[in-house]
């Protein structure tokens, strides 16, 4: 009998498209009343507008219909993907330089004898780089570095793992700008992705020094008495294994500390443009600079039109995010052909996120085109009538938790909700910012320990580790994180 084998995301975002046709053939099609949201110049529904639109004008979707809506969705989210590729590009061109990993082994070199500090240094690196850029895969080249050191310090290869997954995983859980995530998430939301920033910190910084306390009290332990440690029977296999292998040095140089500087400073300019200062803040230093410059005899000319910060989208963004992947190839002396062919290779392996998003996007096609989109949001306001904004927001987390199990992709499953979460979350009386939040915690929360991630099960077999006892370890602390998100979140809800 053939072993079944879990469809990949491509294929479960088209048999949903092929689902919802069908129920549009059985659920009514109805329509709201719009009105513009001046904050975000966005349509949005008026509650208690709904009306089931007459049997003559119902649209049942078919199979025509079906086969272009990845097609159209693709369409819709055209600036979203283009986004993706061009950061895709941007990865490529840093990850080549070598300045990501030049640097931790600096770090690493730096703190020899003080292994310990290794914990909260590195933990706290790969949480920005997590909630910044959605750092995963990137960390796979840091575990053959940083195993052996700690297992020569006396600890073990589990501790390794926690350092590099569940720092990275915990920034993710609490991504600020993450664009593959809270990007996508704000963008297919109508809001800012600086709505809801603050937020989004606090939840980073309490739970990442709640991991980093939970992964240094398990290191002390297994280094005050190895026995202790979950893969004690490892312990001899493990050191002849990891202690044997010649990981190297990587030579930290001027020009990779140059890279580094504009790989920060990019992420710092994005989250200052995409922070709505003046509309919400009424701070309008960024205005008041560009007009400046615009007024300067020949310069402001030559500059251009320039979108003053706070004002910044996807447009914008991947402006960014190009720009600076050409200036770190300059500062690297990459070559034009060297340039292009890395930038083309990094936009390439983001390619199947791209498609994910124009294939989610195809389901949001297929039930607006049906009218069910509105008939869905009705019976979700009816719903919400007895139901409080603090327990909106919680069982908008509970339910992404499994959703995100069925949808691993983040960018897949920001594109297929959000059309629906973000106007139920106005009938509610909760912010956006609040369900994006809500979405991409759940959505990191599952990806500390799904089997389904590639990140985690890849470390495991690199660091020799079985699922069954990297569960055991980390199982506590995951629900320990998500009673500590849902208390944050509903404080906010409540202060919103």
């Amino acid at each position: 009998m053939k072993k079944f084998k879990m469809p990949t995301a491509y294929t479960l975002l088209f048999l949903i498209i092929v689902v919802i046709a069908a129920l549009t053939w059985v659920i009514p099609g109805g329509h709201y009343d719009m009105k513009l949201d001046k904050a975000t110049e966005k349509e949005i529904p008026v509650s208690g507008t709904y009306q089931q639109l007459p049997g003559d004008e119902q649209t049942p979707q078919g199979i025509w219909e079906v086969l272009n809506a990845p097609i159209n969705g693709f369409f819709d989210a055209k600036d979203i993907a283009l986004f993706v590729l061009v950061i895709g590009g941007f990865l490529g061109v840093v990850m080549k330089t070598g300045a990501i990993d030049a640097g931790i082994s600096r770090v690493i070199r730096k703190l020899k004898g003080k292994e310990q500090w290794l914990i909260p240094i590195l933990m706290t690196l790969f949480a920005i780089g997590g909630s910044t850029y959605g750092m995963a895969e990137e960390t796979i080249a840091f575990y053959p570095i940083l195993i052996p050191v700690l297992i020569a310090a006396g600890y073990d290869a589990l501790t390794a793992v926690s350092i590099i997954a569940l720092g990275a995983g915990i920034g993710c859980l609490g991504s600020t700008v993450n664009p593959f995530a809270t990007g996508i998430a704000s963008g297919f939301a109508g809001i800012s992705i600086g709505d809801g920033m603050g937020l989004r910190l606090i939840i980073l910084v309490v739970t990442l020094i709640v991991t980093i306390l939970f992964v240094m009290r398990y290191a002390k332990k297994v280094k005050e008495n190895p026995s202790k440690s979950l893969i004690a029977n490892l312990k001899v296999e493990n050191e002849k294994h990891f202690l044997s292998q010649k990981t190297g040095e990587v030579e930290f140089t001027g020009r990779h500390k140059a890279v580094l500087w504009v790989f920060g400073l990019t992420f710092i300019v994005m989250i200052l443009g995409v922070i709505p200062w003046a509309y919400k803040f009424n701070i309008t230093i960024f205005e008041d600079l560009t007009k400046a410059v615009a007024k300067i005899p020949f310069i402001g000319p030559l500059l251009g039109g320039i979108m003053p910060l706070g004002d910044w989208w996807f447009g914008e963004l991947t402006m960014l995010f190009l720009t600076s992947s050409i200036i770190i190839a300059i500062i690297f002396k990459m070559g034009e052909s060297e340039y292009t062919s890395t930038f083309v290779n990094g936009a390439r392996d983001l390619l199947g996120v791209a498609l994910i998003i124009g294939i989610s996007r195809g389901i949001t096609v297929v039930m607006d085109a049906g009218g069910m989109t509105a008939t869905v949001l009705h019976w979700g306001e009816g719903m919400l009538e007895d139901m409080g904004s603090v327990l909106f927001t919680n069982l908008s987390f509970l339910f992404y938790l499994p959703l995100s199990f069925l949808v691993p992709s983040t960018s897949g499953l920001a594109t297929l909700s959000m059309p629906i979460m973000a106007p139920l979350a106005d009938f509610a009386g909760v912010g956006r910012d609040i369900i994006i939040t809500a979405y991409q915690s759940a959505s990191g929360v599952v990806n500390l320990l799904t089997p389904t991630s590639a990140v985690i099960m890849g470390a495991l077999a690199i660091a020799r580790i079985p699922y069954s006892t990297y569960l055991k370890h980390v199982w506590k602390l995951v629900v320990s994180l998500s009673v500590i998100i849902m208390v944050i979140m509903s404080i906010a809800t409540l202060m919103n």
